[in-house]
């Protein structure tokens, strides 16, 4: 058996110096795609040293797209969307204009032709969902009004990307040659034919995939195997993917989105989007790193005024526009700083975009290295211009409150309780059948999960809830530790349990924790991390039910000997 095989050694080499650049750009406050885009790099044949099979990483690189379009597509909120839709909407098509004619303009000083400088600024006009959701998670504005129309705006410049995504190769079909023109004729047959394949494409999806696949997931789910369960989502995400591309003509992105959007509709889409994180996670940084392996870092120091210019289309020209838009709309000026700051950067869409383009030949490989320089440069920058954006609101917060009192944007939900009160991590199944009985008898009680529907679930359930991950640094004091009497931890990932535990107590010595284990290890853990109680639950479980069989009169007859 070979011991060096390029398909491994990709594999192996772009996931440690991923996991090595990633969990550095976390220790520096960065997003990880940072780390993931520099391993790229380094494994890439510009940089000397590990040179990693660039054919292989294309494969690996399009498993990424799938799975992360299907990731999009499972977690896609049209309820979202239409809360905001009149901001929303017509600002994230407003953005998308004033950045591809940014980058138009720029592409025109570069000697590109029209039509190469409409991809490239059409590539610089997309957000990154991934880093936008990570930065309000960080800073707490997910459940805002602010952070709502950032979702909105994003989710509407997503929409765009991927029928950009469909009409790219029918507008490369009718080029006549490599100044950029194209035939009329030839572009509306090329129109007309991708319009049709996706009209069938959609409408059987709608038609038949609404039913089939949540149907598929229901009997899959009764079987009571976990990786079949797994397994069939996989298979959902790339097999549709597949099939409508081969089929359909229509992109590996596409299919795979419609995939998502359609398991979402399905009651286990929870249980799908946790089963299938894993392996989207790691294809996803696969992703990642494949993008990197492209990019030319000399074009730096080579061209360093066109990639200043491609910095600023992002960070300042597209943020702007998205202000004023926002502005128009009669929104304060906090949310559209806000909206500004959220969407100073690029990401997965313009690399996916950026790389259609190359392989349609309709965009130079220069392009592609300035839209990946833009990228890095810009995920770098946006975390900086977020903490600095919160610090100049904190200060202008303080200044109005010194002053004349204005109205400001409260919290979503019922307010938080105020003095001593019990902090519960997990609205889930356990964390739910707990804040009933907890709020049934009086206790004064805040909540905090991750998931959206869950958070507005304790809502409407009349309970405090703040959505966030609970290991973030500083979410923690949303929730005022000092004053709790008790924290609940209600998530079953015991490890990221441990880590909430030791905030808690660092931040109040006090407070009394309690968590759940599912293991005698796992509750070790817990306690060495400084809980002061650990249930067991299925130790707890095999309790109740035998006292249940104890208290069975029957079982209780049968069991007295006769006198």
């Amino acid at each position: 058996m070979p011991h060096e095989t390029p398909l491994i050694a990709t594999i192996a080499m772009g996931l440690v110096l991923a996991f090595i650049l990633g969990s550095l750009a976390h220790r520096l406050r960065l997003s990880p795609i940072v780390g993931y885009l520099l391993a790229g790099v380094l494994t890439g044949p510009f940089t000397p040293g590990f040179v990693a099979d660039p054919a292989l990483a294309g494969e690996l690189a399009e498993i990424g797209v799938i799975l992360l379009m299907f990731g999009v597509g499972l977690h896609f909120s049209l309820e979202d969307l239409l809360e905001v839709r009149k901001t929303a909407i017509p600002g994230a098509l407003a953005g998308i204009a004033a950045a591809t004619g940014l980058g138009w303009l720029l592409a025109w000083a570069l000697g590109w032709s029209p039509m190469q400088g409409f991809v490239f600024g059409l590539a610089l006009s997309v957000a990154s969902t991934v880093v936008l959701l990570r930065s309000l998670e960080d800073h707490r504005l997910l459940s805002t009004i602010r952070g709502k129309v950032a979702i909105g705006w994003v989710i509407v410049e997503d929409l765009v990307m991927v029928l950009a995504l469909v009409f790219l190769p029918a507008l490369s079909h009718s080029m006549t040659g490599a100044g950029g023109g194209f035939e009329i004729g030839k572009l509306l047959a090329s129109l007309g034919v991708t319009l049709g394949k996706l009209a069938i494409f959609v409408t059987l999806m709608l038609l038949v995939g609404r039913r089939a696949i949540p149907w598929v997931l229901e009997r899959v789910a009764g079987i009571g195997s976990r990786e079949l369960f797994t397994l069939s989502i996989l298979a959902i995400a790339l097999g549709v993917a597949f099939g409508s591309a081969k089929l359909f003509g229509v992109s590996f992105a596409l299919g795979a989105f419609f995939a998502g959007m359609l398991l979402n509709e399905s009651e286990l889409s929870h249980k799908a989007a946790a089963d299938s994180l894993p392996m989207r996670d790691a294809f996803a940084v696969l992703f990642f790193v494949s993008v990197g392996m492209l990019f030319d870092p000399m074009i730096i120091v080579e061209q360093p005024l066109p990639v200043l210019a491609t910095f600023l289309i992002i960070t300042v020209g597209k943020p702007t526009v998205a202000y004023l838009v926002v502005r128009l709309f009669g929104h304060p000026n906090t949310t559209a700083l806000t909206i500004s700051a959220s969407l100073a950067q690029i990401g997965e869409f313009s690399f996916i975009l950026a790389g259609l383009g190359v392989g349609l030949k309709l965009l130079p490989t220069e392009a592609r290295d300035l839209v990946l320089a833009g990228a890095l440069l810009s995920i770098v920058v946006n975390p900086m211009l977020f903490v600095a954006l919160v610090r100049w609101q904190a200060r202008q917060k303080t200044a109005t409150d010194a002053g004349a009192a204005k109205p400001r944007e409260l919290p979503p939900g019922p307010a938080q309780p105020e003095g001593e009160h019990t902090i519960l991590v997990g609205y889930g199944r356990v964390g739910h059948q707990l804040a009933s009985l907890l709020k049934a008898r009086g206790v004064p009680l805040i909540v905090i999960d991750n998931d959206r529907e869950l958070v507005e679930r304790a809502h409407d359930d009349g309970i405090a809830a703040v959505r966030g991950n609970a290991t973030s640094a500083g979410l923690l004091d949303e929730l005022t530790p000092a004053t709790a009497t008790h924290a609940l931890i209600a998530i079953p990932n015991a490890f990221e349990a441990g880590e909430i535990i030791a905030r808690l107590r660092k931040a109040n010595p006090g407070m009394t924790i309690l968590a759940r284990a599912h293991s005698e290890a796992e509750a070790r853990h817990l306690f060495d991390r400084g809980v002061d109680g650990a249930v067991l639950a299925e130790r707890e479980l095999a309790f109740s039910m035998a006292e249940m069989v104890l208290a069975d009169p029957r079982l209780t007859q049968a069991a007295t000997p006769p006198v």
